[in-house]
């Protein structure tokens, strides 16, 4: 599996949006500290699933973006600010749901257990309060480990 080459394709969405001022390839253990938008990638999970053939194992690859945003002035701007960056990365994940190839497919729809999604919440890190989005983006990759008898 090309991890890091999966991982890049994620990333580079984010950055080629122009929405975010940092773009990490992880989970931050410290609150960002940019004043605009910050977004994180990282892997959760990986899942053999059940389109695997009979000599290798395709698995589901579960990346989490994260969508940081400071509280600040006005608090409107705030979830206009990151649905609109949401929204940008959604088209980029549905306009190149192979990520140039790396992966079979994003599980848009979840045909295998996860769909892509987002859920809004706060969270407090550093004592810092943030609005955030959390993308679940699911990446179907075929063939990762060869089975043998």
């Amino acid at each position: 599996m090309d991890v890091l080459g999966i991982l890049d394709g994620v990333e580079s969405h984010a950055n080629a949006s122009g929405w975010f001022e940092r773009v990490n390839g992880h989970e931050p253990k410290s609150a960002p500290t940019t004043g605009g938008l910050t977004a994180a990638a990282w892997v959760d999970s990986v899942t053999p699933v059940n389109s695997s053939g009979l000599a290798s194992t395709t698995a589901r690859v579960l990346v989490m973006v994260r969508l940081y945003s400071p509280l600040s002035e006005p608090e409107d701007a705030i979830d206009r600010n990151l649905m609109a960056a949401m929204s940008d990365l959604y088209a980029a994940y549905c306009g190149h749901f192979t990520l140039g190839g790396l992966v079979r497919q994003i599980d848009i729809r979840g045909a295998h257990g996860v769909a892509l999604s987002a859920r809004a919440g706060y969270l407090e890190q550093d004592t810092a309060v943030f609005r955030v989005f959390t993308i679940s983006v699911p990446l179907i990759v075929n063939d990762l480990w060869e089975e043998a008898p």
